[in-house]
């Protein structure tokens, strides 16, 4: 897509991202958006045209985890050696934020799904039984990034509970916007198309199957993405799209589209879980110990509220199940972290005693 036309500002540039190249002070660079990342490939925009890339080797030797390369939506500094060549990607801007989850097979590292995000919409599907534990999940990863989700229910035309489902989302995303649709007929898109603003970035997340592509589509008005029937089999979505992107949308604004998820690991703090659980944090203010962890403690108020009927037993179970689950992540996140800080403190350590032989092989 030739996107010559449009300027840093169309692509989301703003004022925090001028300083922020600023203070690189690397005048021969230029300043790009990552559209497409594919296996340490990329493809950014800049009001040049659009390029493929590769990262420059002290950026891929500096990154101490993947989560610190260039991911969908981050803003970078690129070189163009030659004007055939691919452009160089040297360094990527401080980000506004980010969400991901914790990556497949790798205890201690995130997989970023989007980066300086300003909307999140999780997609749901009405096609095999709304999941409200799956959408606490995505909630909770959102809310910890400081993103505004907005939960959109899709595939109408095939349930015939929308309004008990609607009921049942806004009860677990309480203060989120939950909107009603079906990409196949096109009810309810007409309510998200005005929450898309120019120069504003949108990503939508979801399982497999549930039609963030074809929503897209059908919001783009033309086959972008790509998409696939769900196996009618056990209803589980095949994966239509197996890289994120970043679309320009007709009026102007940013859509990061990303792959379905069979699996959502958490991945960030206690911050996301308070917003997501407000009225069990604020139960637990009423409990006898600071640091209840609303299991088993006596004089704890949100168990009371569980058993009394005032608070669901469901929704408080969910909610132990993700707080464990976030307190290992942190406990091995600590391990490893500490393991680096060793490790970070020998290298020091040998090259301060380099420094040293050499200087003393020099005076004799």
């Amino acid at each position: 897509m030739a996107i010559a036309e449009y300027t840093l500002q169309d692509l989301g540039w703003d004022d925090s991202f001028v300083e922020a190249f600023a203070e690189l002070k690397e005048p021969d660079h230029i300043a790009a958006r990552v559209a497409i990342e594919h296996r340490k490939s990329y493809l950014v925009y800049t009001p040049g045209g659009d390029f493929g890339a590769t990262i420059s080797g002290r950026l891929a030797h500096t990154a101490r985890y993947e989560a610190e390369l260039p991911k969908v939506g981050d803003w970078v500094t690129v070189s163009r050696p030659d004007e055939v060549g691919p452009a160089i990607i040297h360094n990527v801007l401080k980000r506004r934020n980010s969400f991901g989850r914790k990556a497949p097979g790798k205890p201690q590292d995130e997989q970023v799904l989007a980066a300086n995000v300003d909307v999140v919409f999780i997609v749901q599907g009405l096609d095999r039984g709304f999941n409200p534990r799956s959408l606490e999940r995505y909630l909770v990863t959102v809310r910890e990034s400081g993103v505004e989700p907005i939960t959109v229910l899709n595939k109408t035309d095939i349930s015939s509970e929308v309004s008990l489902v609607l009921s049942q989302a806004e009860s677990v995303a309480p203060g989120t916007r939950v909107i009603a649709t079906s990409a196949l007929t096109a009810e309810g898109v007409d309510s998200l198309r005005p929450l898309l603003l120019p120069r504003k970035t949108y990503a939508f997340v979801g399982p497999s199957g549930v039609g963030k592509s074809t929503l897209i589509n059908r919001m783009l008005g033309r086959e972008a993405q790509i998409t696939r029937e769900v196996r009618l089999i056990d209803a589980k979505g095949m994966h239509a799209t197996t890289h994120r992107e970043l679309l320009m949308m007709p009026g102007g604004s940013l859509l990061i589209d990303t792959p379905g998820m069979r699996a959502f690991q958490l991945w960030g703090g206690i911050e996301g879980l308070n917003e997501v659980f407000p009225d069990i944090h604020e139960l637990g203010v009423n409990c006898r110990f600071r640091d209840c962890s609303h299991t088993v403690e006596a004089g704890c108020a949100v168990l009371e509220a569980a058993e009394s009927g005032k608070l669901n037993p469901e929704r408080l179970l969910s909610y132990q199940k993700l707080s464990k689950e976030l307190e290992y992540q942190k406990s091995k996140w600590d391990a490893t972290a500490r393991r680096e800080k060793q490790r970070r403190s020998r290298e020091l350590g040998r090259a301060i005693n380099r420094y040293h032989q050499r200087k003393n092989d020099n005076d004799k």
